[in-house]
């Protein structure tokens, strides 16, 4: 049974990474079932939603939402909102392409800079032996574009699509085209291509299990500061709206 929590209007799914796990493979084996959308949306997200209506409406049409970023379980230990721990995106992504290469199951990977899913795909090929490649491309598109990289993946016939175009857009190009999209599930991972293609590094293991790879981030990339600006905010809107 599918457990959720609103938080600033934002669903939010009650969910471990083992119960995500085993929710995609289920998915996965589902024969001829509707496309499933995942996203993972941060703090910074659920902001950016109240205030967009396109998002909220992708968000709420999901099949999974999964509590990426630290401040979401901040709040819900202010609030007592119930959310088990962090279930970040690229962990989620990691899980699901070992499957995929254990499974003989193919991706696709679309975003980045020309060029740069490509080097992704090749290295996960290297990586997740057994994994299918069924294609790839950039996320520098226009919206005239749309129909035929559409089309383009649906020729491919991937099992797994990879969104890769950053929140919100790719939360809204899934929502836009789930009708048409012949995969069985999407999943919008920002800037997963970059780790993947190697032009971007995560922060080392002692950020990520203390929850402050947002601090790590910002060290490395101050000019963050305005968007870092987002999680005092939210974690004051809780405490003041809910």
């Amino acid at each position: 049974m599918r457990q959720q929590v609103r938080i600033l209007g934002v669903p939010i799914d009650i969910i471990t990474e083992e119960e995500t796990f085993q929710k995609l493979v289920s998915f996965l084996d589902a024969e001829g079932e509707a496309l499933k959308k995942i996203y993972t949306p941060n703090p910074e997200i659920v902001m950016v939603a109240q205030q967009d209506p396109e998002l909220l409406k992708a968000l709420e049409d999901a099949d999974l939402v999964l509590p990426d970023g630290i401040g979401l379980l901040i709040a819900s230990k202010l609030k007592g909102f119930g959310l088990k721990e962090r279930v970040t995106g690229i962990d989620t992504m990691d899980k699901l392409l070992t499957y995929c290469g254990e499974q003989g199951k193919s991706i696709f990977l679309l975003g980045g800079k020309p060029g740069t899913a490509e080097i992704a795909c090749k290295n996960m090929g290297n990586k997740y032996r057994g994994l299918k490649i069924a294609g790839f491309h950039h996320g520098y598109f226009q919206e005239m574009d749309e129909v035929e990289i559409v089309e383009g993946i649906n020729k491919a016939q991937p099992d797994v699509l990879f969104v890769c175009l950053g929140a919100p857009k790719q939360e809204k190009w899934v929502n836009k085209y789930k009708h048409q999209l012949h995969c069985r599930l999407a999943m919008g991972v920002g800037g997963s291509v970059d780790i993947y293609a190697g032009t971007a590094k995560r922060a080392p293991v002692i950020f990520q299990k203390t929850g402050l790879e947002w601090f790590y981030r910002l060290a490395k990339e101050p000019w963050r500061i305005k968007r870092m600006m987002a999680l005092p905010k939210f974690l004051i809107d809780v405490l003041r709206k809910q």
